[in-house]
């Protein structure tokens, strides 16, 4: 008989969010009048003048290997931006150049992970950060947010999780699911918490500039240098320049971290994709107008989603950046709609999705087991038609 699997790899769980993506576009493929809001990118095409980088780039054959690290034009461009952006100060050799965000936040924490380290996570979470956390050999520990304080982990929430073998906090802001954003006081009871403590803060800000209404965003980074030497700040092109598919985020931290995380990239992966390096560069560095105009779009949207959600009587948790809405259906659980009956989020996504041919996210996967996830990375009109499709499910017993 063949030895036996690895323990923590067969413990993880596929993505929720790429589940039911899978399902819609299988149902789609299959010619059925089905309505996704479960991807979390961007609808729009990712701006000309990206795009013609990546086209130079190809035909000056700028197709090798660059740095483990990303060119140092790169980091260049993100130092740049982050400075204009968050006010924050770093250098080329503190920056990483990584295949996508996702891959800079498990860099990030194989950097700092020690077998027995726990690292903190506030619930609702976005599904990859507690698998991320097992396969790095952590033990994460969950911190249950609520209502009361706006779905939002306070400082008291953090200091009440912390033990002795408390590593880090991750923390997202704007944060997937939930779309709330936490105000600088907020972030700095937190990371006082952290300095206190000495825990390390990985800070996923990759919805940064993507902030509605009177909402207003600050990097953890930038609320002092004892603050800013814990942070490990994780960021990317994928959201703001509809650049999912290219593969690029980064991670800026202290000089010794940065360059374990190279290390262990160069291992890994080896460098980024090199087009896309230059692709990303004139995204940071060129005109940022697409930005404005693709988060107009998304304030629109979420305007109607709200409005809609209070004439039909469904709770939601009112988001201020992403783009994102948590919907609220406590009062459907031990029901019966489409026929199904209701236990938690993933009977009402099937049940959803087979009797309306909606495809929304069960968050079962994110720590809140009572709602669902509506992305409003879609049209107008699948926005209107999607509810329309809602208050039709809502009626069916």
């Amino acid at each position: 008989m063949a030895k036996e699997l690895s323990h923590i790899a067969s413990s993880i769980r596929a993505s929720t969010t790429i589940a039911i993506d899978t399902k819609y576009k299988e149902m789609k493929a299959a010619g059925l009048d089905v309505i996704g809001f479960g991807a979390g990118e961007p609808d729009f095409d990712t701006p000309d003048n990206i795009k013609m980088a990546a086209v130079r780039a190809i035909s000056a054959n700028f197709t090798r290997y660059t740095p483990a690290a990303g060119t140092v034009e790169l980091r260049e461009a993100v130092c740049e931006r982050l400075k204009k952006d968050c006010g924050v100060d770093y250098t080329p050799a503190q920056i990483v150049v990584s295949n996508g965000a996702k891959q800079a936040l498990f860099l990030a924490l194989k950097a700092l992970i020690n077998p027995g380290d726990e690292v903190v996570i506030p619930a609702p979470y976005w599904v990859s950060y507690y698998e991320l956390a097992i396969m790095t050999g952590a033990k994460p520990v969950i911190v249950e947010t609520n209502a009361e304080s706006g779905w939002k982990m306070t400082a008291d929430m953090l200091r009440a999780a912390i033990t002795p073998n408390t590593k880090a906090l991750m923390l997202n802001n704007p944060t997937n699911p939930s779309g709330v954003v936490y105000t600088s006081g907020e972030l700095s009871d937190i990371a006082r918490v952290c300095v206190e403590n000495e825990i390390y803060i990985i800070s996923d800000e990759i919805y940064y500039k993507l902030i509605y209404g009177d909402a207003k965003f600050t990097s953890v980074a930038a609320l002092g240098e004892d603050v800013k030497k814990l942070t490990i700040l994780v960021n990317g092109v994928s959201k703001s320049y509809a650049m999912t598919g290219w593969r690029i985020g980064y991670s800026a931290a202290e000089p010794e971290i940065a360059k374990i995380i190279s290390n262990l990239q160069s291992h890994m992966s080896s460098a980024p994709n090199s087009i896309a390096q230059k692709a990303a560069e004139d995204a940071l560095v060129g005109s940022q107008s697409s930005i404005e105009l693709m988060r107009r779009a998304f304030e629109a949207r979420l305007d109607y989603f709200v409005e809609r959600a209070k004439n039909i009587g469904i709770e939601i948790i009112l988001p201020r950046g992403a783009f994102y809405v948590m919907m609220d259906i406590s009062k459907y659980i031990g029901g019966t709609l489409g026929g199904v009956e209701i236990h938690d989020a993933d009977d009402f996504a099937d049940a959803f999705l087979s009797a309306q041919k909606v495809a929304v996210v069960p968050c079962t996967g994110f720590g809140a087991p009572h709602h669902v996830r509506w992305s409003y990375a879609t049209s107008l009109e699948n926005i209107k038609l999607g509810m329309d499709r809602l208050e039709a499910f809502l009626a069916e017993k």
